[in-house]
């Protein structure tokens, strides 16, 4: 590593501490990404800072291609989660900003500096530098709030009781979600309650541990939870609900795995897997586990059963 390479890694290490962000991201992988967000090669000034738009793989590739490290492809997550969550929460960069209603886990997500942070940026090593930090912090606490209201002006609302309403990440599985609850529920579950509703975003969209618990079933944080779990009151069933946009149906093992996970309920549990359509619904028939329901969302008033003798209900191991 040249000195010239150190000295850019140092001053945006340091810029990355001026910017009052956690210590846990005041390191070296940190300092890459915020470099590679301003794509300031070694040797090129601050005042040329650019604000290009770049997704995780793309920060990546430009650090091994620019400043010679090299990360492991498993560090993705570390970048997004440990890095670009943090600079988009701290107002330093933005996320989607040229498609705010990108879905979460979208393949073509991207970053881009936010343009007052970068204006500050620019400054940097200059006369002017100490007195433009002075007044962005200032003004952060603004820029911040704004940003997270637009972020939850595109999440997706979902009405999951009477006057009382959730928010998911923007998205067709948080789409299928809506319509679960909005559709499927009354349908063929009225009057059930929401027990859990996963988001892409954020792994716990919402959870009533109480009422699970009260079923008899405790579940580990690292279990792999159905998108939508619905307790059927009148029935005393837990419908465990998977919304399938891209892959994940209940399949045999997918069945088997949520046998265990519930295995204390006290509910009779009865599988679903819901699609939006029959064109999403038509690559995985050969996938479907027998003995599981089948709900498509745009057909909303049917369902699709697999076998069995009972329709919409509980199997019970002889």
């Amino acid at each position: 590593m040249t000195d010239k390479i150190r000295d850019y890694i140092k001053a945006a290490h340091q810029m990355i501490v001026s910017l009052g962000l956690p210590r846990a991201q005041q390191n070296e992988r940190s300092a890459f990404a915020l470099l590679a967000l301003l794509n300031l090669t070694p040797g090129k000034p601050w005042s040329q800072a650019e604000n290009p738009l770049l997704g995780i793989t793309p920060i990546m590739d430009w650090v091994r291609e620019h400043y010679g490290k090299e990360y492991a492809p498993n560090t993705r997550e570390t970048f997004r989660r440990q890095t670009m969550h943090q600079f988009c929460d701290a107002g330093v960069a933005l996320y989607n900003p040229d498609k705010p209603d990108r879905p979460v886990n979208s393949p073509k997500a991207v970053y881009q500096m936010e343009p007052a942070a970068l204006k500050l940026l620019r400054s940097f090593g200059t006369l002017q530098w100490h007195d433009n930090l002075i007044a962005y912090l200032a003004e952060r606490a603004t820029l911040v709030a704004k940003y997270a209201k637009e972020r939850e002006q595109h999440r997706i609302p979902v009405a999951i009781a009477p006057g009382k309403t959730i928010t998911l990440s923007p998205g067709e599985h948080s789409e299928l979600i809506r319509a679960i609850m909005e559709d499927f529920a009354p349908r063929f579950a009225p009057g059930s309650v929401l027990v859990y509703a996963g988001d892409t975003g954020e792994k716990w969209g919402y959870f009533d541990a109480a009422l699970l618990a009260e079923l008899g079933v405790e579940v580990d944080v690292h279990g792999k939870m159905p998108d939508v779990v619905l307790y059927f009151t009148e029935k005393n069933w837990l419908l465990l609900l998977e919304s399938v946009t891209s892959h994940g149906p209940v399949d045999g093992k997918r069945h088997a795995e949520l046998a265990k996970l519930f295995a204390g309920s006290k509910a009779g549990l009865v599988f679903v897997t819901a699609f939006p359509n029959r064109s999403v619904m038509g690559r995985y028939l050969g996938e479907i586990a027998w003995e599981t329901e089948v709900w498509v969302a745009d057909a909303p008033s049917h369902l699709i059963h697999f076998d069995g003798v009972r329709f919409l209900g509980p199997y019970h191991a002889p």
